[in-house]
């Protein structure tokens, strides 16, 4: 005679020790991986583009910064690092790039500091690719990081560079000295917004 097969139980005490043994080491083993996740999700909303965790900003403070002139700002909770290779008592005009940390927002910001020329500023690479212009106006921490990634690939690749004064160009940036500084401090500044 053949067995109703509508009437056997699909929940088996058999089925059920199985499923708590492996639903009990599941929980278990996602409940042990969570403290070894360091990529947690960011929820805040909170721009982080800025941000520098302790580690980077330490490995600066304690190496890289010995390169660097520091100006401390106790009004804005901030500090100035210009790089010694650019620092010129010259009244011939050029551009440094000023790295600023803050303090109070653990973040980190770049600042193209004009000398001896006011905003704006017309820049022009040369190199053996070609060359490109540059309108550079003041603005705020975005805007001079998206500088920064613009001309990053042309001071890589040693290129010549000319500042608009009065109508004429003149050469910036010239001396090797000068141009391994502006490579020091994209790299500086690169390795404080790491996050990893």
């Amino acid at each position: 005679m053949a067995k109703n097969s509508s009437r056997d139980p699909i929940f088996t005490p058999e089925l059920l020790k199985v499923l708590k043994i492996f639903g009990l080491a599941s929980l278990f083993l996602v409940f042990a991986l969570s403290f070894f996740n360091d990529k947690r999700a960011d929820n805040t909303g909170e721009d982080r583009t800025f941000k520098v965790n302790d580690s980077n900003r330490l490995f600066f403070l304690n190496l890289r910064a010995i390169h660097y002139e520091r100006e401390a700002r106790a009004d804005a909770k901030m500090t100035l690092f210009r790089h010694k290779g650019l620092l010129h008592e010259e009244s011939k005009p050029s551009l440094n790039f000023v790295i600023i940390l803050n303090a109070l927002k653990d973040e980190s910001y770049i600042y193209f500091e004009p000398q001896n020329i006011d905003w704006p500023i017309d820049l022009k690479a040369v190199s053996s690719e070609g060359e490109k212009l540059f309108h550079l106006e003041n603005g705020n921490n975005m805007l001079f990081y998206s500088y920064l990634n613009e001309l990053s690939p042309w001071i890589e690749v040693d290129a010549g560079f000319y500042i608009q004064v009065d109508g004429n160009w003149e050469r910036i940036w010239e001396t090797e000295e000068e141009r391994e500084s502006l490579k020091e401090i994209i790299e500086d500044y690169i390795q404080l917004l790491e996050n990893k």
